[in-house]
């Protein structure tokens, strides 16, 4: 099993950019599909992005195409959400999570999640 630690939010202008980080620990993080969901105030959490285990296939909400990039390193342990041309819709709490499956978009799908960052987009 693996367990997740997210770092990398903060508060940025519509506009800009945040790249958030994801540091796993446990031997077996090369066999877990990885993805992002985020959650604002009063609504429910939602699939940002996901990539394979072995980072070859990667998908992503329709309102974040173009503008964010999933990326892991296996090596490192590491996974990675680079978010650019930030809106003040994307504000919310941002979740690392860890799926022995596939890079699936549902969040009931993964078995393991970090305790979120705050992503903050003034407008």
């Amino acid at each position: 099993q693996v367990q997740l630690v997210e770092s990398g939010g903060g508060l940025v202008q519509t506009g800009g950019s945040l790249r958030l980080s994801c540091a796993a620990s446990g031997r077996t993080f090369s066999s877990y599909a990885m993805g992002w969901f985020r959650q604002a105030p009063g609504k429910e959490r939602e699939f940002v992005a996901a990539i394979s285990w072995s980072g070859g296939r990667t998908r992503y909400a329709d309102s974040v195409k173009g503008r964010f990039t999933i990326s892991r390193d296996n090596a490192k342990k590491m996974v990675y959400l680079q978010m650019n041309s930030l809106k003040p819709e994307d504000t919310g709490v941002y979740y690392c999570a860890a799926n022995l499956g596939w890079d699936s978009s549902v969040p009931d799908q993964y078995d393991t999640w970090g305790q979120g960052t705050q992503v903050t987009v003034s407008s």
